[in-house]
């Protein structure tokens, strides 16, 4: 079942009113009219295979590996209207929505134009996995329609970025890669999993294929683990195809959890954007900060550009400590409300040293040359009380030290 599928009124998620808002598209979904039936809140289909396999069109053919066990397509249909896509697949990890996204699009000796400023998984896929399947990449710094066009080579066969970028929250124009991208007749992918489709129409902006790691705002509860991509129904097949063979369908209960989040990303993400912004403000005055990494401040080298295309800054800052990586390790050992994890987007407040997660990988050199050194510490900032958060952070940065 693909989730181009109609709906119960028989209209598929592109043919949903424009005028919707996205906090009812996430409610509602594609279900409408009065003749409705059924659970309110959609069941969890706990099951593996369906009855089926007498010649029937094999699209029909139900499998939970497919991806279109009737939970699995139900929800995929809402994160299509949700994120103003013709289709959209869940999947069960972030990272396996962008390998399949990836490996749908690139055949062996291919290429990939990407930008440099990626999740260190991302990159660790690309420089030290695809080369194993002989797929290149050429990373590049996104600033410019030039800087693609350079890179671009017969074998090219898409475009990558991400948006705002992980951690240091800089926010490239995705335009000039989309015209270029266009020009060639190749895709553009993005993640944009820091943005959410709240603060984000990735498509509006020519974004071909937006993944997200549901893992974060989408299930905004840090209680699963799931991936999604949307984008052109063909393309999204394309990416089931790749789905189907290497196995990271999203499992039905975290479908269900997932479905469950999605409900409120909307007032989420408004209070996500509200208390991220006044804690950078506020943060920009302490003592022992050296910077804060926020598109919503001034100081931000893109704020102009985010202004633009952002429809909220996003629950995501960064903190230079001028005391450097000792005094991010104090001031990470001293909080006592927000608290030390690995991943972000959900309602509390959590924070990280890049240098200890996500780019573990990279040499001190290499994370300062991005832009993050040593006593860079990034923070999801969660929808707490604003006071709460300040006066923890106060404390935090005494215990720090300058």
């Amino acid at each position: 079942m693909s989730e181009t599928a109609p709906g119960s009124d028989g209209r598929t998620p592109a043919d949903q009113p424009s005028s919707e808002g996205i906090g009812t598209r996430a409610i509602h979904g594609t279900e409408r009219g009065p003749d409705r039936s059924g659970p309110v809140v959609a069941p969890i289909v706990q099951s593996a295979t369906f009855f089926g396999g007498r010649g029937e069109d094999p699209g029909r053919l139900l499998y939970s590996r497919y991806g279109n066990n009737p939970a699995q397509a139900a929800l995929g249909e809402k994160l299509a209207v949700v994120c103003g896509a013709e289709a959209a697949l869940p999947m069960a990890s972030g990272m396996g929505a962008m390998a399949m996204t990836l490996l749908s699009l690139v055949e062996v000796e291919g290429h990939i134009v990407a930008s440099r400023h990626l999740y260190g998984a991302t990159r660790k896929l690309l420089e030290s996995e695809f080369p194993r399947r002989g797929i290149r990449t050429t990373f590049i710094e996104p600033d410019s329609r030039e800087s693609w066009l350079r890179a671009l080579e017969r074998s090219t066969a898409a475009l990558l970025l991400e948006l705002p970028t992980n951690p240091l929250l800089r926010v490239f124009d995705p335009r000039p890669a989309a015209d270029v991208a266009r020009e060639a007749g190749l895709p553009l992918v993005a993640d944009v999993t820091f943005a959410s489709p709240v603060n984000l129409r990735a498509h509006d902006l020519g974004i071909t294929l937006a993944v997200n790691s549901a893992t974060k705002y989408l299930g905004g509860h840090s209680d699963l683990i799931a991936g999604l991509v949307s984008g052109p129904a063909e393309r999204i097949e394309a990416v089931r195809g790749m789905m189907k063979l290497y196995g990271p369908s999203i499992d039905p209960h975290a479908a269900f959890l997932l479905d469950r989040g999605v409900k409120t990303l909307e007032v989420r993400m408004q209070r996500h954007n509200e208390n991220a912004l006044a804690l950078a403000r506020w943060l920009e005055d302490q003592p022992g900060v050296a910077g804060v990494s926020y598109p919503g401040l001034e100081s931000h080298p893109e704020h102009a550009l985010a202004s633009e295309i952002l429809d909220g800054f996003g629950g995501m800052l960064g903190i230079h400590l001028s005391g450097g990586g000792e005094a991010a390790d104090r001031f990470g050992d001293a909080l006592s409300l927000a608290m030390l994890a690995p991943s972000l987007g959900g309602v509390e407040t959590l924070i990280s040293q890049p240098r200890h997660t996500s780019h573990i990988g990279l040499t001190p050199a290499e994370r300062a040359d991005l832009g993050f050194p040593d006593g860079f510490v990034r923070v999801s900032v969660g929808i707490e009380t604003l006071d709460d958060l300040r006066a923890d952070f106060a404390s935090a940065l005494a215990a720090a030290g300058p």
